[in-house]
């Protein structure tokens, strides 16, 4: 697939193929230097004439030999080099040698003993032990004395292999940290699109560039991103037909009303006028949930206070607590018909409103608290369904159109946040809205 400029992309399984193979051959290349820069290393040496003393008794050098007693045979080497070192340790002791026991600690897995890879030159190992090994001597008594080299901990050769491992670990880790870049960034690609898209689902389309999986991913998602647009599209312009047309209806009813008896004209008439109200409520949240939003810098407690003075000027109790300032980017008119629908139901419902805001993990929280009745734990979700009105008598005065909540509901999602609603613990409702920064 082409990307930017007509380039040809290889895939991006390719890519990390390629770097995994450059690692490798980089990580090959520097163990053959190590084999042709760094020595083998030297085994320590031990004579067969001061191993027999030890057996015999003498006293050890401890920083050299480990001397100790058993009453258990030792392990005995069937090798022919060892059976060879261990006729020379028989002469040395005028014993025979069944009384005398020579194993050679073998490395694991396949590798042969140590003694196999060293050999001095003219015959010097002929009188010489080498490597880890444990020679035995039967006792007269029956115990068998025993001696071995004594452990030397880490050796330098061991530190120069430490540090060339180390340097290896720095040699590969630039094109490890190369792999996972290219794989985590498709990902991260699209977890950002997946929240642009929760934030605004008209949102721009993602770019069709990169590897030929990310491009086909972003292909895909764009095409759902665009289903997605058309399916909210399609019922928002059905419920706005629908809200529209019947208001002809609804006018041939006003008409006829004029020609109905003066004991049910009055009932007739407010009942068609809430019909219309309810209409007119319709198309205005159609309205504003189609509407683009076009965000700017605003501040959010000057925009709160604005809408707290129209209220208040209308003789509504609206109190703002005091508080820091929080600048978002934000759509002007539907925040403010978001506060807006929640300071109206508390007063609505409890003649008065407190509003608070606070920051809280990168968030704007602005909560609108009242002292009224609250609701049932059950209705508290089902209150942002629209035309769900909690109010039994379907009153106008007081159970309002049922599409506030779902209104507020449906601007704050638009923007990438949510509002909620909870019981206060010492009576009342709180309506929660929460903005990302």
């Amino acid at each position: 697939m082409r990307g930017r400029g007509g380039i040809i992309r290889p895939p991006l399984f390719l890519r990390i193929f390629g770097v995994m193979l450059v690692s490798l051959i980089c990580a090959q290349l520097l163990d053959f230097g190590l084999l042709l820069t760094v020595p083998p290393p030297t085994p320590r040496l031990y004579s067969i004439a001061e191993v027999a003393q030890l057996l015999r008794g003498a006293a050890p050098d401890t920083e050299i030999y480990r001397v100790s007693e058993s009453m258990t045979p030792p392990p005995d080497d069937d090798d022919t080099h060892a059976d060879r070192l261990r006729r020379l340790l028989a002469e040395r002791l005028e014993v025979s040698t069944a009384d005398v026991h020579l194993d050679f600690e073998r490395p694991p897995l396949f590798l042969g003993p140590p003694m196999r890879r060293f050999r001095p030159p003219d015959g010097a190992g002929r009188e010489l032990l080498f490597g880890r090994f444990s020679a035995a001597y039967h006792l007269p008594g029956g115990a068998w004395r025993i001696v071995k080299p004594a452990p030397h901990g880490i050796e330098p050769w061991h530190w120069r292999m430490l540090l060339w491992l180390f340097g290896l670990l720095l040699a590969v880790a630039p094109f490890a940290w190369l792999v996972s870049r290219r794989v985590a960034q498709p990902i991260g690609l699209f977890a950002v699109a997946a929240e642009r898209l929760g934030r605004d689902p008209r949102a721009e389309p993602l770019p069709l560039d990169g590897p030929v999986e990310v491009a086909t991913a972003a292909l895909v998602f764009n095409e759902m991103q665009a289903r997605i647009r058309r399916y909210v599209d399609d019922r928002v312009t059905m419920a706005a037909a629908m809200a529209h047309d019947l208001r002809t209806p609804l006018m041939r009813l006003s008409l006829r009303v004029e020609k109905a008896g003066a004991d049910v004209r009055p009932a007739m008439e407010a009942d068609i006028a809430e019909m219309n109200e309810m209409i007119g409520a319709a198309l205005a949240f159609v309205r504003d949930t189609a509407r683009p939003p076009r965000r700017q810098r605003l501040s959010l407690r000057a925009l709160v206070e604005s809408v707290a003075d129209e209220m208040v000027d209308l003789g509504a109790d609206v109190t703002v607590e005091l508080g820091d300032d929080i600048v978002i980017d934000a759509d002007i008119a539907g925040l403010k018909s978001l506060f807006a629908n929640l300071i109206g139901n508390a007063i609505a419902y409890a003649g008065q409103a407190r509003v608070r805001m606070s920051r809280p993990d990168g968030h704007a929280l602005i909560e609108v608290a009242d002292d009224g009745p609250g609701l049932p734990d059950d209705l508290l979700e089902r209150a942002f369904e629209p035309f769900f009105r909690a109010e039994p008598s379907r009153n106008r005065e007081t159970g309002g159109s049922g599409l506030g909540l779902a209104s507020a509901r449906a601007v704050a999602r638009a923007h990438g946040g949510d509002v909620t609603l909870r019981n206060r613990a010492g009576g009342g409702l709180l309506a929660r809205v929460l903005l990302p920064l």
